[in-house]
């Protein structure tokens, strides 16, 4: 999920999602990407109820990671 997107951002998305989740069941997974790679920043997508963070540039290696760290 970028982080920075037009109209909704990515927290906001990631937030209205796991709160469907929460009536629905289920759950998305999502991981972050974003230019921000500060400890704030980073807590910041977790607290909103991503999965995982990964910084640009976004290297194949650290995808893959996460990936598998979700699964």
């Amino acid at each position: 999920m970028d982080v920075q997107m037009p109209e909704m951002d990515g927290l906001a998305a990631t937030r209205a999602i796991r709160e469907q989740e929460r009536s629905r069941g289920g759950h998305i997974p999502i991981i972050a990407m974003t230019a921000h790679v500060m400890h704030q920043d980073v807590a910041l997508c977790l607290e909103a109820g991503m999965d995982d963070h990964l910084g640009k540039p976004l290297r194949r290696v650290d995808l893959e990671k996460a990936v598998a760290r979700i699964r």
